[in-house]
């Protein structure tokens, strides 16, 4: 029976693509999210976190009663803790000490064990959650940790499934994707679909400033003097991952705090979707290309995750403010699309005219 399921994870995957109409006027081009907050776990996580445990148990390491170990910015945690809950596994999350407080409370109710660690330490310092999961994993009896920095059904949940679910959605004739880039499995595996099914279609990843992927992608090489601490959850990294395959990118932009913030709260107000810090960051990312863009073109931008995850900062004015984030409230949209020099009178009839039709 349609829209009946026998469990919570048959609902992953086959999120909309929704125009955004404030975003289109502006860059000139036509522009669709895909809004991944439509998963269960509210990211576009539970595609690669699925993948991953199947694997898993196809080749036998995950066995019934085994323990499920991953570092997780936050999102992958979850939809692990959600797929674990559903599958009787129990859950370990270590997650970075940046991560905002939901995630680590959402971990929690869904029933994992939640290790907060020091985010500002190199990969390496075993201090780091990537050193803490890959040692609770090596310690503890009937685990496995999913490493989804290495993993290599992370890139290819997207390659099976967002890549395939963009392009039909489109009718083929998007031009342009945008996604932003931490581990790299939902922009290369999503990319390289895309790439396989027409190579002029332009693949765009969005790092956050202070990483490395943008400058390695340019010039191959790692150069440490990039590195800077950053608010930015789930983009960037101080490395290279393995499900990060750089060949099926064709450009990288880079996207600061502020501006992240700034375009996931103006996403909300303009165009009622209430998306998270990173896909304030893939909305940035569109505008940064916006010189390259034609009417014509056809431009998918993918929003990872849902706001409510991020109340505690980038909804909060009081963290704005202690991060310098805070910046001039925003410009009702009517007064976005009016010429500078409107007078006064012209500005107040058009108010009460938005106001006698809304």
């Amino acid at each position: 029976m349609a829209g009946r399921y026998q469990s919570i994870l048959e609902t992953i995957g086959n999120t909309p693509l929704i125009r955004l109409d404030s975003v289109s006027l502006e860059v000139g081009a036509e522009v669709f999210a895909k809004i991944e907050s439509f998963n269960p776990g509210l990211s576009t996580k539970d595609r690669a976190a699925l993948f991953m445990v199947e694997r898993a148990e196809d080749e036998g390491l995950l066995k019934p009663g085994g323990v499920v170990v991953e570092a997780s910015s936050g999102n992958t945690g979850m939809s692990l803790a959600m797929i674990c809950a559903v599958k009787g596994y129990q859950c370990v999350i270590a997650i970075p000490s940046k991560s905002s407080k939901e995630k680590v409370d959402q971990l929690r109710a869904l029933g994992a064990r939640v290790i907060v660690c020091p985010a500002n330490v190199s990969k390496d310092d075993p201090r780091s959650y990537y050193e803490v999961a890959r040692r609770i994993a090596g310690n503890t009896d009937n685990a496995v940790h999913l490493n989804q920095y290495q993993n290599q059904s992370n890139p290819f949940a997207h390659y099976a499934t967002t890549g395939k679910e963009i392009y039909e959605q489109t009718e083929g004739k998007l031009t342009h994707f945008v996604a932003t880039a931490g581990t790299g499995g939902t922009l290369s595996g999503t990319a390289r679909y895309l790439k396989e099914k027409n190579q002029n279609i332009r693949t765009i990843g969005v790092d956050a400033e202070g990483s490395i992927l943008k400058s390695y992608h340019e010039t191959g090489e790692i150069d440490r003097d990039e590195l800077k601490p950053y608010l930015l959850e789930g983009v960037g990294k101080s490395y290279i991952p393995g499900s990060m395959h750089m060949e099926y990118v064709d450009h990288f932009v880079q996207a600061g705090d502020r501006a992240s913030a700034r375009r996931a709260k103006r996403l909300a107000r303009r165009e009622a979707i209430f998306a998270g810090y990173s896909s304030g960051a893939a909305i940035e990312g569109v505008y940064q290309i916006a010189d390259q863009l034609k009417k014509s073109d056809v431009v998918v931008t993918l929003l990872p995750d849902h706001g409510s995850k991020y109340m505690s900062k980038i909804y909060n004015q009081d963290w704005l403010r202690e991060n310098r984030l805070a910046g001039k409230k925003y410009k009702p949209y009517y007064q976005t699309l009016l010429p500078t020099t409107i007078d006064r009178v012209k500005l107040r009839r058009l108010k009460k005219w938005i106001y006698l039709r809304s």
